[in-house]
């Protein structure tokens, strides 16, 4: 008995490492503020507000990867470019409305320019993811892909 499998293929595989990283950028700190005496050190991950999003896009674009192999040998047709992009475009519309949101509450004063990159080390974490997924969504749509 043999089994005949898809291989996961180029743009599946950015898409899969794309979902963990956007995972793992909305645990991590999106924002730190006030870490200096006297005042009161706050801070916030993408689990909160439009980041929820952010994080469910990331784990739906874990599983959208893994459909497939668990449907077994037939054709899934959720398993479609167009799906990951669609998944691209929510999770862009999500972490773009969260970085509106903190920018109006303060989210973003630094004290210094290393700030930037220090203090938030989640949300450049889940841009890259987002990065990822839009390109892997690009080369999906260039991939043949053959049914039996």
């Amino acid at each position: 008995m043999t089994m005949h499998r898809r291989p996961l293929g180029r743009g599946r595989t950015m898409a899969a490492v794309a979902g963990a990283l956007i995972a793992l950028g909305c645990v991590l700190p999106w924002w730190q503020v006030g870490w200096t005496p006297g005042i009161t050190a706050e801070s916030g991950n993408g689990l909160a507000g439009s980041g929820i999003l952010v994080f469910l896009v990331g784990i739906a674009t874990i599983a959208l990867v893994a459909l497939p192999y668990a449907a077994g040998d037939r054709p899934v047709g959720l398993d479609r470019w167009l799906s990951f992009a669609l998944l691209a475009g929510a999770g862009w519309v999500g972490f773009v409305w969260r970085v509106v949101e903190l920018g109006f509450i303060g989210a973003f004063q630094f004290s210094s320019p290393a700030d930037v990159l220090t203090n938030g080390p989640g949300i450049w974490l889940a841009g890259i993811g987002l990065v990822v997924l839009s390109r892997a969504a690009y080369v999906m749509s260039g991939e043949s892909v053959y049914y039996r």
